[in-house]
């Protein structure tokens, strides 16, 4: 299933964003990583604003007890250590015993506000630091230090940072990226868009102005104009072609009268066969010349027919012929049986089918035109018991084209059906016909 351009577009997009994410997420943890001061900076800033949530105030008097998610990271012999206290000394907090006073600055110093130092150089990080926080109007003065980082913190630093610096402007920028490509494809195409709906009705005998180019893409427009080029093509070709049928049908026309006539005044079986085959010659140019104006129906040609009546009315004209060729022939309808058709043309192709199914049955063939809902008008024929082989014809067979295409433009099809007593022939009308023969 082919999908639309902006999917692929989005798609697309999409990968190398993600590529261009991935690349950019392992130059920021290389970066960080061979960056000990910058790494141990980062990871004191997080640890001293982790550390400030745990105060809060009641009844005017500041409390301290660390955030839940930190309660077991300064348990004894962790390598983890934290001072919090208050900018008159009071210490609110601490883990710090006297093998790791050495780490912070002493309580009677004020600190600055933010300050940092390597305990030992090198991974993993051995890192003392502290900073200054304001909570409820209270200014705390918070410490810090890891000696080992057993558990690994700088990794949530690392992630801190493709959060902050990647993740979110990346995909803030992708969103409005992609939006931004989505949006110019589906403009840019919905004049393709129309030019496909038109191309589905477009006729190369009546091309008018073709497909519409107006604000297209030139690339597009350009293959559009092709495309207006090779229908104006082909219609031309198609009104040749049925200039020179015409031509020819109406050309041959007049010499087959005249040899008719010549033959009509020889008495000999031989004649009579020549004479034969001058009328089936005759019946082919006439049926040509037919296929070569089927072309010129339009809708406005199609009426509300009473398919009942146009039967009797085929089967009474060609009933004289059947019979003279030693078949018989009935007809059988439904009531109110009605379908949107040109009379003329449903007629000659039943005439046609009724034809066919004489040259193609033995003798004492009993064939039935029937008109049922459907509606559906079937030509069968049934062969006497005992009949030998059907008999062959020496058509040339351009009839059923003639059927086919008018069926065609009727939105209508041809359906043949063989048992052993004989073939069934039925046109199958749809309930919308004039509305398909516009396409």
């Amino acid at each position: 299933m082919n999908r639309p351009l902006w999917q692929i577009a989005a798609i697309r997009i999409v990968f190398f964003a993600l590529i261009a994410a991935l690349a950019q997420m392992v130059l920021v943890i290389a970066d960080y990583y061979f960056n000990d001061e910058e790494l141990g900076r980062l990871l004191i800033e997080q640890q001293v604003d982790r550390l400030g949530e745990g105060q809060s105030t009641e009844g005017g008097v500041t409390r301290y007890a660390l955030p839940d998610e930190m309660a077991d990271l300064f348990a004894p012999g962790s390598g983890y250590f934290a001072r919090v206290r208050m900018a008159n000394g009071t210490i609110l907090y601490s883990s710090c015993d006297a093998a790791c006073e050495e780490h912070f600055l002493p309580p009677t110093v004020r600190p600055p506000d933010f300050w940092v130092r390597f305990i030992e150089p090198g991974k993993p990080l051995h890192v003392a630091g502290g900073g200054t926080v304001e909570r409820g109007g209270q200014v705390l003065l918070i410490e810090f230090a890891t000696v080992g980082d057993t558990e690994g913190l700088i990794w949530s630093v690392f992630w801190h940072e493709v959060l902050d610096h990647l993740v979110v402007p990346m995909s803030l920028l992708l969103v409005l990226v992609m939006g931004g490509t989505i949006l110019s494809i589906i403009a840019a195409l919905r004049p393709v868009k129309a030019a496909a709906f038109a191309a589905d009705n477009l006729d190369p005998l009546n091309l008018g102005e073709g497909l519409p180019t107006g604000n297209m893409p030139e690339e597009i427009s350009h293959l559009t104009r092709a495309v207006n080029r090779a229908f104006q093509r082909t219609g031309d070709l198609i009104r040749g072609q049925r200039m020179m049928t015409s031509a020819i049908a109406h050309e041959v026309r007049t010499p087959l009268a005249i040899i008719k006539l010549e033959l009509s005044g020889i008495d000999s079986s031989r004649a009579r066969k020549a004479e034969a085959d001058v009328d089936e010659l005759a019946e082919f140019v006439t049926q040509l010349t037919g296929l070569a104006r089927l072309e010129a129906i339009n809708e406005r040609q199609f009426e509300d027919t009473d398919l009942g009546q146009l039967g009797e009315e085929v089967v009474g004209s060609v009933a004289p012929w059947v019979m003279a060729r030693g078949d018989t022939i009935a007809f059988e309808t439904a009531d109110a049986v009605r379908a949107m058709v040109v009379p003329s043309l449903i007629r000659d192709a039943c005439r046609n089918l009724i034809e066919n199914a004489v040259r193609h049955s033995p003798a004492g063939t009993a064939i039935t035109v029937r008109v049922g809902q459907g509606p559906t008008i079937s030509i069968i024929d049934r062969k006497p018991e005992g009949s030998a082989a059907s008999k062959t014809s020496d058509s040339l067979g351009i009839g059923l084209a003639v059927v086919e295409r008018v069926l065609s433009l009727h939105g209508a099809r041809l359906v043949h059906r063989q048992d052993e007593t004989g073939m069934t022939a039925s046109i199958h009308f749809s309930n919308t016909g004039a509305e398909e023969a516009k396409t």
